[in-house]
């Protein structure tokens, strides 16, 4: 594990922390980001070895958002996740579109940001805290990145 490291700001009158050094300390960077009562964890990590033979950048972004993240759990019978939600989808795809241009055009190694939220107040934007948390799990981790990003939500 990574030495506890904390960092705290306020924007739009709401404070905004990003801690490190406590959770996924087997990936390359990872960062809790919490506004409010809502946590998302990202984790970033690479491939050590580029892989042959490919035409682009390998980049995967995952948000996941489990039901028990807003203080619900499944009743039914299978008591299943199931698939992403539409809005899961998009703050991936979100997170990818912002991320992918910082990265070095020849770079074929495989990098994965996972984005997962903990918990959710219902208020806060999680899409905003999944960008936050993926820019600055990617400039802790050991990933030629040329970030970080800032994200803010300017309407609703």
């Amino acid at each position: 594990m990574y030495e506890e490291k904390s960092f705290e700001t306020t924007i739009g009158g709401k404070t905004i922390t990003l801690s490190t050094g406590k959770l996924a300390g087997q990936a390359g960077g990872a960062v809790t980001v919490r506004q409010g009562d809502s946590v998302l964890l990202a984790a970033a990590t690479m491939s050590n070895k580029p892989r042959e033979g490919l035409g682009f950048f390998p980049l995967t972004v995952d948000y996941e958002e489990r039901l028990y993240a807003g203080g619900r759990i499944p009743g039914s019978f299978f008591r299943r996740e199931g698939r992403p939600t539409e809005g899961a989808i998009i703050t991936a795809r979100l997170t990818d579109r912002t991320i992918r241009p910082l990265f070095p055009k020849d770079m074929r190694n495989e990098v994965q940001v996972i984005l997962y939220a903990l918990s959710s107040d219902g208020e806060t934007p999680l899409d905003v805290l999944g960008l936050l948390g993926a820019s600055a799990a990617l400039t802790i981790a050991d990933v030629p990145f040329a970030g970080p990003v800032g994200t803010v939500r300017v309407a609703k």
